[in-house]
């Protein structure tokens, strides 16, 4: 910290002290003042002189007054413009006490407003000009009463400056401070959707997989005994579903590595194009799955692609789950103008109707992923048993922030 530097925070910090100081460097001013006289003749000659007792003891208390500036501006205003006043009438020749009352006029400026500064600096100035041209010794157009004129009309105008600037300063640290908290809440916000979004992502990957790798592993628990050979094929679809499980995990947790991390992850995110992988897992693990296209030809954003694949992986983990094992489902994806329409069908025996009341995440995921993208979804049971989840995806989507989801 620099010499200025530290000089300003001891004078932050000690603010009386700094007003006795000051109060005493006008005084000795005001002292060293009042031994000097102008005499106005042929030419300007000083000479000394010594100050009456009253002189002294009004600048005295005119000087100890200014230690109580910053506390009581306008009680210290009066009082020093009051010892003004007496000495412009008393004082032959007159002691500069008016040096005491521009000091706190500059104070009662610099800390209140303009219209108060305006009003209180008009009085002053007419106040102490008025007393010396009135009453005093010399003739209304002296110099010196001019003078009181000029440096009180300066101690207003000054003090004015001061608080406009510091005003200023404050706006502009205001501002940068509002927009820091701006930029930190957006941060946050974002920072917040993103682990929603990872969370999502890492629900769907593992609700499905476990799913099927419990399917799988109950199957060839039941059938390791008397038929070991399809328990062996059964245990073979509990590997390939743990290990594509691995692989989606990796993935998406690899979303969250540091720039300069190795093996960062290239694999792009799943969509419709593999909708017949998906599907053929959930074949696998005995749940009868029919799909029917008609979107050939459709080029769809990667939010909107990915967003149908999890809804459909979703949907049918769910079926896998509730609908009852002798259940089948039916997905289809069809392009209806603007929109791509995903429907998920079940004829489950009607358990799937709550479905996720056991503290489950897969509706409110399909839901929240529909509701980024500004589409719809509708979940409900069907007429006569089962499960029907239908969402509608706008192929031109934007978010409320106008940025691409993705």
């Amino acid at each position: 910290m620099s010499t200025l530097a530290r000089a300003r925070h001891q004078a932050k910090a000690h603010p009386l002290a700094l007003d006795a100081v000051l109060a005493l460097a006008v005084l000795v001013c005001m002292v060293a003042g009042s031994f000097v006289e102008p005499r106005h003749r042929d030419s300007v000659n000083w000479v000394l002189r010594t100050p009456d007792p009253l002189s002294l003891l009004l600048m005295a208390l005119s000087a100890a007054a200014l230690v109580f500036r910053r506390r009581a501006p306008m009680a210290v205003l009066t009082l020093t413009g009051t010892l003004s006043v007496i000495e412009s009438v008393t004082g032959d020749p007159r002691a500069p006490v008016a040096m005491s009352a521009v000091i706190a006029l500059y104070t009662v400026a610099s800390t209140t407003d303009r219209p108060t500064t305006w009003r209180v600096g008009l009085l002053t100035m007419t106040v102490l000009t008025g007393a010396a041209m009135a009453a005093g010794p010399l003739p209304w157009y002296a110099q010196e009463n001019l003078g009181i004129f000029a440096w009180t009309g300066i101690g207003a105008t000054a003090g004015d400056a001061v608080r406009s600037r510091r005003a200023f300063v404050q706006a502009i640290r205001e501002r940068a401070e509002r927009a820091e908290r701006t930029r930190e809440e957006e941060a946050r916000r974002r920072v917040a959707e993103e682990r929603l979004r990872i969370a999502r992502d890492l629900h769907d990957v593992v609700a499905h997989h476990i799913a099927l790798v419990n399917v799988q592993a109950g199957v060839a628990a039941h059938v390791m005994d008397k038929r070991p050979d399809q328990a062996k094929e059964a245990l073979a679809h509990v590997r390939e579903a743990s290990r594509s499980a691995l692989n989606e995990l990796r993935a998406t947790v690899g979303l969250l590595r540091q720039s300069g991390d190795p093996e960062a992850p290239t694999e792009p995110a799943p969509g419709l194009d593999r909708l017949d992988e998906l599907t053929g897992t959930f074949r696998s693990a005995g749940l009868h799955v029919e799909v029917a296209r008609a979107d050939q030809g459709t080029t769809l954003p990667a939010a909107v692609d990915l967003a149908a694949y999890r809804i459909i992986q979703e949907a049918l983990t769910n079926v896998q789950k509730h609908a009852g094992p002798q259940a089948k489902a039916e997905v289809s994806v069809v392009r209806v103008g603007p929109n791509i329409e995903i429907t998920v069908l079940d004829d489950g025996s009607g358990e799937n109707e709550t479905q996720d009341s056991g503290g489950g995440h897969g509706l409110l995921g399909m839901r929240e992923r529909v509701s980024a993208l500004r589409g719809t979804l509708t979940t409900g049971p069907r007429y006569g048993g089962g499960f029907r989840v239908h969402a509608i995806l706008p192929l031109k989507n934007r978010t409320p922030t106008g940025e691409d989801p993705a």
